[in-house]
């Protein structure tokens, strides 16, 4: 079953590389918040008859905790980090906010050690150096867009902040996924954080721009797939991983989104793959291999 954990890990990262670079392609016409917003409703559009036809009309059988920390952990993880992640996103720039990004396996490495007792051995620590630099070498380019004093400090604390909570989001939950129902965790979480987004839409009165996004000529078939991709089965599998192993290593391996996000583009959109990308790429996985092989052998 670990063994598993760790591939649906991997599997999840690059489902959702994929997912970004047909985002990409599709040329992202839709503004990140309707984005977002449609992915996590498409999401749980999906969920719901693959949970009744699983399990039935069985319910999960929470207790009052659980609910809480389900639908607490949605709202953090999905609505509010996703929120936060896009206003630093428009305040730093891409190639900054994904350096703020790899502050999430840390931060689960910490959460896991201070409220699941998860502990990593010193190769796995090892691993997860070679992971960050990977990534960091894969994704590091000049920024040319100049930013002030006062923007960068407050992307900075909006990332943070939300690599932060989807940190609290994926660590709170993963005694729920232990102890009860996966595919109704799943669902349940979904509908929380689409369902804050949907209250935000109300209480900011942006129904009328959004619904004007959605009525515009959009690439769909693009679109849809790439948000099936990364709002169904990314979701599942990311989840899986969290459920079927540590959520230290799960997070870890979730790191390498970032170089199949480059792999793909290189296959899909014809980018140029350059000496510095292709080495990111090998450091990336060589510390993916080191960190699942030395959890296998525990």
């Amino acid at each position: 079953m670990r063994a598993m954990g760790e591939f649906f890990s991997v599997a999840c990262a690059a489902c959702w590389g994929l997912a970004v670079v047909l985002f990409r392609r599709s040329g992202e016409t839709l503004p990140a918040f309707e984005l977002n917003l449609l992915k996590n409703l498409i999401g749980f559009g999906l969920m719901v008859p693959t949970v009744l036809l699983v399990r039935g009309w069985v319910g999960p059988g929470y207790g009052l905790e659980q609910w809480l920390v389900v639908m607490v952990s949605g709202v953090i993880g999905i609505a509010i980090a996703d929120t936060w992640y896009l206003r630093a996103l428009n305040l730093l720039g891409a190639s900054r906010t994904g350096i703020v990004a790899m502050l999430f396996s840390p931060m689960v490495i910490m959460l896991s050690a201070l409220f699941l007792d998860e502990r990593l051995l010193w190769l796995q620590w090892l691993g997860l150096i070679l992971v960050l630099c990977g990534v960091a070498v894969v994704n590091w380019r000049p920024d040319r867009r100049e930013i002030s004093a006062r923007a960068l400090r407050q992307g900075l604390a909006w990332g943070s902040a939300a690599v932060g909570m989807m940190a609290i989001g994926i660590v709170s939950v993963k005694p729920v996924l232990a102890d009860y129902d996966f595919l109704w965790t799943v669902t349940l979480r979904l509908a929380a954080g689409a369902g804050a987004m949907l209250l935000f839409l109300t209480l900011s009165r942006g129904w009328a721009d959004a619904v004007a996004h959605y009525r515009s000529p959009q690439p769909w078939p693009l679109t849809l797939t790439a948000s099936v991709l990364a709002g169904y089965v990314s979701m599942m599998m990311w989840m899986a991983g969290y459920w079927l192993t540590d959520a230290s290593i799960a997070s870890i391996l979730n790191e390498t989104a970032g170089a199949f996000i480059v792999l793909f583009a290189w296959l899909i959109l014809n980018e140029a793959l350059t000496w510095r990308k292709l080495a990111g790429l090998l450091i990336c996985f060589a510390g993916v291999g080191l960190v699942a092989g030395v959890a296998l052998m525990q």
